[in-house]
């Protein structure tokens, strides 16, 4: 199940390494959640979903988009009765699948497992819905040993957790290595800042003090530029254009194709975001990151220290900017590739776990009828 761009981007491994087998058969279901930057995505990737769930959002409200999604799930797992259903991630498409698949009575395997920050509010409402489906998750696939812990710490049985890696590594190495070019817009700046900002917490006040602060450093900083590919949630777009519009070096584009943010990243200076997708990724690619949020459930970049939390107050966000900037030695500490999110073979160890799962079950299912 797949219902956002960060979820194909995630899922899209896994999916090519099921195809690959000769013992299963990967039923795509799209949700729509992210209507547009979903099939860009996807076509991206090559993938062609066997169902598509149209969904047509209203306001922020998450439960109507919870009951119409779960809903048309449950009559598609009527329909096909599949033997596992996986999603990746903490979205209402993801929750959705994990309560229907629970209410079928199918084992629901949740890649990116384990991601706590404590806290439900921040974010909203991922931070319930990933608490929510670890209840009932038979395959946990986290992305750390940090992750694993956070788990056994909710008494989930190590029996039922498989330290995987992160399978956005696998897609990132793989697009990195082809070196695709930047996008056309991009700046020829020396220091080109690439900003990505969604999230729906930081929506009003704070993510305008958090762009106000971004412009103030490009007005100072003549050698910089941003390059901000604007999420299509108009509470994003409407601070975006009204705060950052009209500057000669700061480019507001629309959203980007997998390939073109890979680029984008390999030739920035730095990344700023909100993404837990680029916490990740740019850290690989040795590029600084500093995330506009107070907490992350992204920890070990930030421990490594190649990621800082900046929050969205216009003071810190100008600060750690400054720092960067004017301080050379501070910026080659963060600048170093590290790899705390996996090696490039996430989806492989996941494949291989589900091979065995099925092949236990399929063995005392025959065992039970033997007897």
């Amino acid at each position: 199940m797949v219902g956002t761009r960060p979820e194909v981007i995630k899922m899209a491994p896994v999916i090519r390494k099921l195809s690959q087998t000769n013992w299963a058969v990967p039923f795509v279901i799209a949700t729509g959640q992210q209507d547009g930057l979903l099939e860009q995505a996807l076509r991206a990737f090559r993938l062609r979903p066997d169902h598509g769930i149209p969904h047509d959002p209203q306001g922020t409200n998450v439960v109507p988009v919870l009951i119409a999604i779960a809903g048309k799930l449950d009559e598609v797992f009527e329909q096909i009765r599949p033997a596992l259903v996986i999603a990746q991630g903490d979205t209402t498409s993801v929750f959705a699948a994990a309560l229907a698949a629970f209410y079928r009575r199918v084992p629901f395997v949740h890649i990116e497992a384990g991601l706590r920050t404590g806290d439900f509010a921040a974010p909203f409402p991922e931070e319930f819905h990933r608490r929510s489906i670890a209840v009932s998750t038979a395959l946990h696939c986290t992305p750390t040993k940090t992750s694993a812990r956070h788990l056994r710490r909710e008494n989930i049985p190590a029996s039922r957790i498989l330290v995987s890696g992160n399978t956005v590594i696998d897609a990132l190495l793989e697009t990195a290595a082809e070196n695709p070019g930047p996008p056309p817009e991009f700046p020829k700046a020396s220091r080109t800042i690439l900003l990505t900002a969604h999230r729906r917490e930081s929506f009003g006040a704070p993510l305008h003090e958090a762009l106000t602060a971004i412009r103030a450093f490009v007005d100072a900083a003549p050698d910089t530029a941003v390059f901000f590919p604007v999420h299509p949630n108009p509470a994003a777009r409407s601070i975006a254009h009204q705060v950052l519009a009209n500057h000669e070096r700061i480019v507001l584009t629309e959203p980007l194709s997998y390939r073109e943010i890979v680029g984008a990243m390999q030739r920035s200076w730095l990344v700023v975001t909100d993404s837990g997708g680029l916490q990740e990724e740019a850290p690989a690619l040795g590029k600084p990151v500093l995330v506009l949020r107070d907490v992350t459930e992204r920890p070990e970049a930030v421990a490594a220290g190649a990621v800082r939390l900046v929050g969205t107050a216009h003071g810190r966000v100008l600060q750690a900017l400054t720092e960067l900037h004017d301080d050379t030695a501070a910026y080659k500490r963060m600048a170093k590739p590290i790899f705390p999110y996996g090696d490039g073979h996430a989806a492989q160890k996941i494949v291989a776990a589900l091979r065995m799962r099925m092949t236990v079950a399929t063995g005392a299912q025959a065992h039970a009828i033997a007897q």
